[in-house]
């Protein structure tokens, strides 16, 4: 067989190579159950671009990266029929929101990690446009290296986690500067999967306990935005937290907790503190103090300034002044 100058290049797949009226059914009927895997929602049908680039390796290694404008994806149970059971591992530039196997939805970081297998339902969520740089492995392949991996369906590791930075330079420079031979694609790939069974190490090799942590981690960042976006709300307690995120008040209760705090002591210092920085900002005026106590969600005054003082020591009037 003749071989090519370029025996591993970079293929890539645009929506902006597709008519703009026929992206949304490229999307669904070619990208998504072909290339994909995914049902996508597009948040703006007018808007519908997925843009990628993929390099397949030896040994069913393919290394990728992806531009998503704002859309909903979903791995569901129909499309298991496809029999792919490779793990993704997935790296994305913008905070995003991922559940899998029905799980309540967690919020993942800009900048960590998600390994998943393809054959476990899951769905995501971009907010915003986001940059999606992936990995897929042979679930057999790294399970000769991994021997536990499928203890879990998938794994939430830190970025900063010993031997991450070095498999993500390492797959940036792989797409960058492609193997120039099948000895060197070779090599790449047995690369990719010990620097990714490094990185799996702590977390497969009775490492549960540390996935749950990371996870447990997630969560937390969850629940506090949760609160922070619902300070306003007087009527807002750890039942409607719990329910919007799918957990028990009791799970919310140990997540704080492990932070040396309550949920009642969390929720309260967060409105203090907004209430401090709204008495700053705000132009001085009468009933502004009053104002300011109910836009943070305290219903009477007298306990929004017994509080204030206790946290600050300063009453809410003499910070206005300062």
């Amino acid at each position: 067989m003749q071989m090519s100058s370029a025996p591993f290049p970079m293929r890539r797949l645009s929506t902006e190579d597709v008519p703009r009226r026929e992206r949304l059914a490229f999307v669904h009927d070619f990208m998504a159950r072909h290339i994909g895997g995914r049902q996508f929602a597009p948040a703006d049908r007018d808007n519908v671009r997925i843009d990628m680039e993929a390099m397949p390796l030896p040994g069913g290694l393919t290394v990728a990266r992806g531009f998503y404008a704002p859309m909903a994806g979903a791995r569901t149970r129909d499309l298991l029929q496809d029999g792919r059971e490779q793990y993704l591992l997935l790296v994305h530039n913008e905070e995003h929101e991922i559940s899998i196997g029905g799980k309540a939805p967690l919020r993942v970081a800009a900048g960590d990690v998600v390994l998943v297998n393809e054959g476990t339902c899951h769905e995501f969520w971009y907010d915003r446009p986001t940059n999606v740089d992936l990995i897929s492995l042979d679930r057999q392949a790294l399970a000769d290296l991994a021997p536990r991996i499928d203890l879990e369906a998938s794994y939430l590791i830190p970025a900063t986690a010993p031997g991450m930075p070095l498999l993500a330079s390492y797959a940036d420079m792989l797409r960058r500067h492609t193997p120039s031979s099948d000895k060197a694609g070779d090599i790449a790939s047995r690369h990719l999967y010990d620097l990714t069974a490094l990185v799996l190490d702590g977390f497969v090799r009775g490492g549960a306990e540390r996935n749950e942590r990371s996870k447990a981690a997630a969560r937390r960042r969850l629940v506090r935005r949760d609160i922070l976006e619902n300070l306003s709300d007087p009527g807002l307690d750890i039942g409607a937290i719990a329910r919007r995120q799918g957990v028990t008040p009791r799970y919310i209760q140990r997540l704080l907790e492990s932070e040396g705090t309550t949920f009642t002591a969390f929720l309260r210092d967060c409105r203090l503190d907004l209430a401090f920085r709204l008495l700053r900002e705000r132009e001085a005026s009468s009933g502004m103090i009053t104002e300011i106590a109910y836009d943070v969600g305290f219903s009477d005054l007298s306990t929004f300034s017994r509080a204030f003082r206790q946290r600050f020591h300063a009453t809410p009037s003499e910070i206005r002044r300062s």
